[in-house]
């Protein structure tokens, strides 16, 4: 996308043209993300407006789509959408103004009293998988048996030996995907996903989890997807907890689970990385983070 320079004047001027009553509130940036930039207005909304990538725009407006549908049954805060802003001479992207969700992200702050956070995560992955409607969102690499993203998680592993090699149990890691693409598929109906539960996108209040972000893989599709947050997101030896609170997860599920798991954790690795050498895009918070998430899922006993 042609990258607009994001400042607090453009942002007011857009609420000033578009949503006048909220133009007056207090204004600050809040953060950066992978697609957008996140501006915190007054006490309990903020601005979310396309940053970096070419698909940013429409996950705005799928999350200003479905979100409002799904949030009154989460039991945690999300950030809802409230208002949306189109494309304009001022800005080419549509924004969105949505609910402040305040915490700490998790890559940052760490989940630190794993069982109430497990239960937690357990009781709101319960509340979204349930059945997605038939004009519900699909998704070309979540969500869908793990054959299929078999390739990625080849080059992934490839890419995060050279740099990783001597801080993770790579053989580790292929015999658990292995593992994983072996389990029988999901042969239930396509269910709601979060499809994107890794540190950045939860935040964490008093050492447990107090809401999740970012709804902008929001899909339909397999739920050992969001599963796999057992061991992305919760401390060592809080997994088995989430799935006894979680009830559903049956031995495939969890399987494929760990996959799913594992294919996030390339990602946290190489934006890690990404950072450590001061790359564009690169996050230093992300590669420790994707390396316990490792270690926790190598660490898990199925049996």
């Amino acid at each position: 996308m042609d990258r607009t320079e994001i400042d607090e004047g453009l942002v007011r001027s857009l609420l000033e043209d578009q949503h006048p009553d909220l133009a007056g509130l207090d204004l600050r940036r809040a953060a950066i993300g992978w697609d957008n930039e996140l501006w915190r207005l007054g006490d309990d909304l903020a601005v979310r407006l396309p940053y970096a990538t070419e698909r940013a725009g429409e996950l705005l407006r799928k999350e200003y789509r479905w979100l409002p549908e799904l949030a009154p049954r989460l039991p945690l805060p999300v950030p809802t959408p409230t208002r949306i802003g189109e494309p304009s001479v001022r800005f080419a992207e549509p924004w969105t103004v949505v609910r402040w969700v305040p915490g700490e992200p998790a890559d940052r702050t760490p989940v630190g009293r794993g069982p109430e956070a497990a239960d937690t995560l357990a009781g709101f992955l319960r509340a979204l998988h349930r059945p997605a409607p038939a004009d519900a969102p699909l998704s070309p690499d979540r969500g869908i048996p793990l054959k299929a993203v078999t390739d990625g998680f080849d080059r992934g592993v490839e890419a995060v030996s050279a740099d990783w090699a001597d801080r993770i149990d790579v053989a580790g890691m292929r015999k658990v995907w292995d593992q994983a693409v072996a389990a029988p598929e999901w042969d239930g109906p396509p269910l709601w996903i979060h499809a994107d539960l890794h540190p950045a996108n939860v935040v964490v209040a008093d050492g447990t989890l107090a809401g999740v972000v970012d709804f902008g893989e929001l899909c339909a599709g397999d739920p050992a997807t969001d599963l796999g947050a057992a061991w992305l997101l919760l401390p060592e030896g809080a997994a088995a907890g989430f799935l006894d609170t979680y009830a559903v997860a049956d031995e495939a599920s969890v399987r494929r689970a760990r996959g799913w798991a594992l294919r996030a954790c390339l990602g946290l690795l190489s934006v890690g990385r990404a950072g450590e050498l001061g790359l564009p895009g690169g996050k230093p918070s992300w590669g420790p983070a994707g390396q316990a998430a490792v270690e926790r899922v190598l660490a898990f006993d199925p049996v």
